[in-house]
């Protein structure tokens, strides 16, 4: 039996190889295999890096979403009305930056939007979602009924895409054992378990901008906006929208109409930024105290406008807003009042089993106390 189904299961990564796309059920499938550890770890990481060399089209993606949160995720229902936002990169990006994606969502909840997080470690960066959120004093591991109440109660949670509390079976197996991006950077993203139907999300190339958006439709989705950002004379770019280039998006309106466009940070009325005001620090804790402050409004310059943008868009698609440039206002104001640090504080008091052991670890932070 087992013989037998690792030949079939190698058909698949033949068939990738030689740039043969996969049908969604055919996609779906194949990833119940990987999630089931049915074949042998060598097939799954062949069969992973062989259709990320091949490029994903919309329906593999669909069909390893949809495996995946049928056979591995946690489901939260929520009784509150108010509509749940998230905001995500896939990763694989070519120029990596602070954790942006972060601090555009506790902007976006320090104005009244409810953020529902689902990130991961850094696979191809020095810094990741829930990376940062440790660092700052945020309970990772925790049960998704914490996250719920968070969301609830602090206007945002962050579910661990790595921790067996959130996908028991096998995605923190697998996403622990790969060093490279692959399609889980999408359709693992994917996989919240609360379902938002709102979402701002970055991708890793222009290419992917169309067939992202399109699988976010297809899997729900009311509204989304799917954007790449590019670097002035470089090839590189960023899963964020960018201060340092044109950003090229696809927005998915409520009437299902897709649209495309472009725009640069000048017309918003921000500047364009040298890049490598946007990297990271590889010293965890110097990172972490810069986030801190920049949420306490005692920073301007390049990673302020990055923040800024990118919650301005949340704010646009989420809050009823006329315009990306009211999102970006209203971001400015809440940056320069320090609002959003009351939200991060919140946010770690509540998402927490301890919560006097992470609003230490946080004030040690804005104290540079911690090394």
């Amino acid at each position: 039996m087992q013989t037998a189904v690792n030949r079939e299961f190698g058909g698949l990564i033949t068939r990738l190889v030689q740039k043969e796309n996969l049908s969604r059920e055919e996609a779906k499938g194949a990833f119940y295999t990987i999630l089931r550890n049915e074949t042998t770890d060598m097939q799954q990481g062949a069969f992973l890096a062989a259709m990320t060399a091949k490029g994903e089209t919309e329906e593999e993606v669909a069909g390893s979403w949809e495996a995946i949160y049928e056979l591995d995720t946690v489901k939260v229902v929520s009784d509150d009305p108010r509509p749940i936002v998230e905001n995500c990169g896939t990763g694989m990006d070519t120029f990596k930056t602070f954790n942006i994606s972060t601090a555009a969502s506790i902007i976006a909840a320090s104005g009244g939007i409810r953020m529902a997080r689902h990130g991961a470690r850094a696979i191809t960066s020095l810094c990741g979602t829930v990376d940062m959120a440790e660092a700052l004093g945020v309970d990772v591991e925790c049960s998704v009924d914490v996250v719920a109440e968070s969301i609830n109660r602090a206007g945002i949670g962050l579910f661990n895409g790595m921790s067996a509390e959130i996908h028991p079976q096998a995605l923190g197996r697998i996403l622990s054992n790969i060093h490279f991006g692959s399609t889980l950077n999408i359709a693992a993203s994917l996989a919240n378990p609360a379902m938002p139907k709102i979402g701002v999300r970055g991708v890793y190339a222009k290419e992917m901008i169309i067939p992202v958006v399109r699988v976010m439709k297809a899997i729900g989705y009311e509204r989304a906006l799917v954007l790449y950002g590019g670097i002035d004379n470089s090839l590189k770019g960023m899963d964020e929208a960018s201060v340092c280039g044109r950003t090229y998006c696809a927005e998915l309106k409520e009437d299902g109409e897709i649209t495309e466009y472009d725009f640069r940070s000048e017309d918003y009325g921000l500047t364009t930024c040298n890049p490598s005001d946007l990297a990271p620090v590889p010293d965890m804790d110097r990172e972490a105290r810069d986030f801190v402050a920049l949420l306490r409004g005692e920073k301007d310059g390049a990673r302020f406008e990055a923040a800024a943008l990118n919650a301005g868009l949340i704010f646009y698609l989420a809050g009823n807003l006329p315009s990306i440039q009211d999102g970006v206002d209203k971001a400015c104001s809440l940056l320069k009042q320090g609002s959003a640090f009351n939200t991060l504080e919140n946010w770690v008091k509540i998402q927490n089993r301890d919560p006097k052991k992470g609003v230490g670890r946080l004030w040690a932070l804005t104290k540079g106390g911690i090394h």
